[in-house]
């Protein structure tokens, strides 16, 4: 959530973020005028509040000098007058939560680095690693290759829940647990972040902290109970509000996260895209990474982030690119984002793998996360994130880009340790 008095103070550079985002600004209309409407009914309650003050002083005077009926109709008129501040007090906390309202409808303000553009169309190209693979036979889909090895099984997958799951079987089984470990070992020893495994369930306050709720709501899995509980979409809702409402010291910053969770999507807008498979699916796994950092620090922060989801990939040997995404293609939440995307041979084209992003203020703001600088006032931390990687998009990238003419999978090196010395994945 963005700042109130900023949004107020800066209704020209709002609409003008809103414009980068080729989003409409009515709801930015809507707060001007629920502003324009408290700011004139507090004007009226002091006008009123200084005539209440004042005839009270005049029943002091009139009481004085014995003027006790003229008092009395003076109480009466003091009376309506309190009235009328009542009403007015009320008409002040509408406006007050109607701007609160339109608050949490409005999207992070992009950073000044952001490419400007109206859609994926516009996302710049910021590096690339590695080589794609070179093949003298026809690549096959993750699809066929792990079918025919019998390690996915997406028919009774549907059978037992529907479209968009799969199950993995044997070596398909053991390799999606072997980028686990590797991801969680690497991220731990490596990169400095501390493992934490949190709940795969969250309330409304948890989401709302990090902006899937109110506005995508119908992309999340609401489960059927009176307390309002919710699948997790990624474990960057329960890891960035672990230390929602509290107030940090300045010297536990930067904390680092990361974390191993089943997630939960609807998918509701993405209809008819990658039904085939396992790119796209209602129940994925994914080790998230999560940073609390210093505002001074935030991006500096970004960098090393993205940096640690891009070893990932340079150790399993998959070529990738790094992509900055312009405004139009920008996350509600998002100030800045890097999205790493990984060859697919059969795809001939590079798909997204990893988000890593910088949201500065705007969910500890929701979530109200802050941290103090010695006996300073509280600030707003600032948090970022990025999927390090998703598991099954990294599975997919596995078998399509270490295909053998035979149909077999070649292990990459790093991920034999947890693979009990497997070297390659052959039908049985």
């Amino acid at each position: 959530m963005l700042d109130l008095n900023y949004v107020r103070e800066n209704l020209d550079a709002m609409r003008a973020a809103l414009a980068k985002r080729n989003m409409p600004s009515a709801a930015l209309d809507d707060f001007a005028r629920a502003d324009d409407e408290r700011r004139q009914v507090i004007a009226e309650s002091d006008r009123v509040n200084a005539e209440r003050n004042s005839a009270s002083r005049e029943i002091g005077a009139l009481m004085k000098e014995g003027k006790r009926e003229e008092a009395d109709a003076r109480r009466q008129a003091v009376g309506e007058l309190k009235n009328r501040i009542g009403e007015l007090d009320r008409k002040r906390d509408e406006a007050e939560a109607r701007m609160r309202e339109l608050l949490s409808t409005l999207p992070n303000v992009p950073h000044e680095s952001v490419p400007v553009g109206a859609d994926e169309s516009a996302n710049v190209e910021v590096r690339r690693w590695g080589a794609k693979p070179e093949f003298d036979f026809e690549p096959k889909d993750h699809v066929d290759l792990g079918t025919a090895l019998g390690i996915l099984d997406l028919e009774r997958a549907t059978k037992i829940a529907g479209a968009r799951f799969a199950i993995l079987n044997g070596a398909g089984a053991r390799l999606e647990r072997a980028l686990v470990n590797f991801m969680l070992e690497l991220h731990t020893r490596e990169h400095g972040y501390t493992e934490t495994l949190p709940p795969f369930i969250a309330n409304r306050a948890a989401l709302f902290g990090t902006g899937q709720l109110p506005k995508f709501e119908q992309d999340l899995f609401k489960l059927e109970d009176e307390r309002g509980f919710y699948l997790i979409p990624t474990a960057e809702v329960p890891v960035t509000n672990y230390y929602r409402d509290e107030i940090l010291d300045v010297s536990q910053l930067p904390m680092k996260f990361v974390a191993y969770t089943p997630c939960f999507r609807s998918e509701a807008g993405s209809y008819g895209k990658d039904t085939r498979g396992v790119i796209r699916q209602h129940q994925f796994e994914k080790v998230e990474v999560v940073k609390y950092s210093l505002p001074e620090n935030s991006y500096d922060e970004l960098e090393s982030l993205t940096r640690d989801a891009e070893t990932v990939l340079q150790l399993l040997g998959i070529h990738y690119r790094v992509v900055a995404l312009s405004s139009g293609d920008l996350g509600f939440s998002n100030a800045k984002t890097y999205d790493l995307e990984v060859w697919l041979p059969s795809q001939n084209a590079f798909r997204e793998i990893s988000s890593c992003s910088n949201y500065e203020s705007f969910q500890a703001r929701r979530a109200n996360i802050r941290f103090r600088r010695g006996g300073g006032k509280p600030e707003f931390v600032h948090t970022l994130n990025g999927s390090a990687l998703a598991v099954g998009r990294t599975w997919v990238a596995v078998l399509e880009n270490f295909q053998q003419a035979d149909g077999s999978i070649v292990v990459p090196e790093v991920l034999r340790p947890y693979m009990q010395g497997m070297e390659r994945i052959s039908a049985a």
